[in-house]
């Protein structure tokens, strides 16, 4: 099967849908092609809510976040969404190790030093003994389901195409000027035809749902991992059940064409984060789900171009919040093929 437009983007994931309504906003004459259904649970897009946050330790990221934040509210005021819920990050560190907080200076977001008894007063949350909490309040969550949606509306608006279950095997069934590559953990073997490299690992990850009620708003927290880049251990509020976690970066290396089951192990770790930072929830899981990874070694993201083809891979398990930022980018990059 051909499929034919002036731009192509192939994968309809949170990036492909920014990147598609980009596009269509220029005027462009774009078609988003997905496999399965927009908003299906087996890529990286799908559930109810991810952590958005400006705090980061590199200042790229940070004024990347800013930028998305930026694209986030125009989303909202065009179709009326309400996909950003605001009620701040906590960033428990270690005194003397790294955290964000030099870069949010260097970049002039505002943020607080909470100390244990701060934080517990504000949030239904337990710092444990030895650590700083840094609050940034421009932080919460990015409601992913309602981002999509808003996505495909405003996509819809401008008059931008959608055709779903339909599997690209080749970038030769595509007949266009320019073709956008944001396929996730399909990406790789798809560019790997046309001889582009893709520098990416994918695992399966593991996150847990847990009931919480708390009449104080619930804040995304991270917890930075000695040793390695990032945070290890998540948690973020979920409309449905309160409280979801996950262990950053800890899943099985895994092939997206297949099914996979939450690992148990990491399980029982969500379990501990839930006891030992959230005492008011019950830490028996009342829902289980697994998303995929797609990272590469330093978890920057890819965005280039080759000829017709540009490659969006802006995932390493933390690009959905700078997605607004990342479809301006690829979309940019499609229309310099375009000439």
């Amino acid at each position: 099967m051909t499929v034919a437009a002036e731009v192509v983007v192939v994968g309809a994931g949170i990036n492909g849908l920014a990147t598609a309504c980009a596009l269509a906003r220029r005027g462009v004459d774009v078609l988003l092609v997905e496999q399965f259904r927009i908003g299906h649970t087996r890529g990286s897009s799908h559930g109810r809510s991810r952590i958005f946050r400006l705090a980061y330790a590199e200042p790229h990221w940070v004024r990347l976040a800013r930028e998305a934040f930026g694209g986030w509210r125009d989303l909202e005021a065009e179709t009326g969404a309400a996909v950003l819920e605001l009620h701040g990050l906590l960033e428990l560190v270690r005194p003397g190790e790294d955290s964000s907080r030099a870069a949010l200076e260097e970049c002039g977001v505002p943020f607080e030093v909470l100390s244990a008894r701060e934080a517990g007063e504000r949030f239904p949350v337990a710092v444990p003994d030895g650590f700083a909490a840094i609050f940034q309040p421009e932080a919460g969550i990015a409601r992913a389901d309602l981002a999509q949606q808003a996505f495909l509306a405003s996509l819809s608006s401008h008059g931008g195409r959608v055709l779903e279950e339909t599997r690209i095997e080749s970038l030769a069934e595509v007949d266009a000027r320019a073709v956008v590559v944001t396929a996730g953990s399909w990406a790789r073997p798809l560019l790997g035809q046309e001889g582009i490299e893709l520098p990416v690992v994918v695992t399966r990850e593991t996150v847990g749902y847990f009931h919480l009620e708390s009449e104080r708003p619930v804040p995304s927290v991270v917890d930075l991992k000695p040793g390695v880049r990032g945070h290890g251990t998540y948690a973020l509020h979920d409309p449905d059940h309160g409280l979801k976690i996950g262990i950053h970066m800890s899943g099985q290396v895994t092939d997206p064409d297949e099914d996979g089951e939450p690992e148990p192990e990491l399980v029982e770790l969500a379990r501990e984060a839930v006891v030992r930072w959230f005492p008011a929830a019950d830490p028996e899981p009342v829902q289980l789900d697994t998303c995929l990874y797609t990272t590469t070694d330093d978890e920057q993201f890819i965005l280039e171009r080759h000829g017709r083809i540009v490659v969006g891979s802006a995932c390493s398990g933390h690009g959905f919040k700078f997605a607004p930022a990342v479809g301006e980018r690829l979309a940019e990059l499609a229309l310099e093929a375009l000439g």
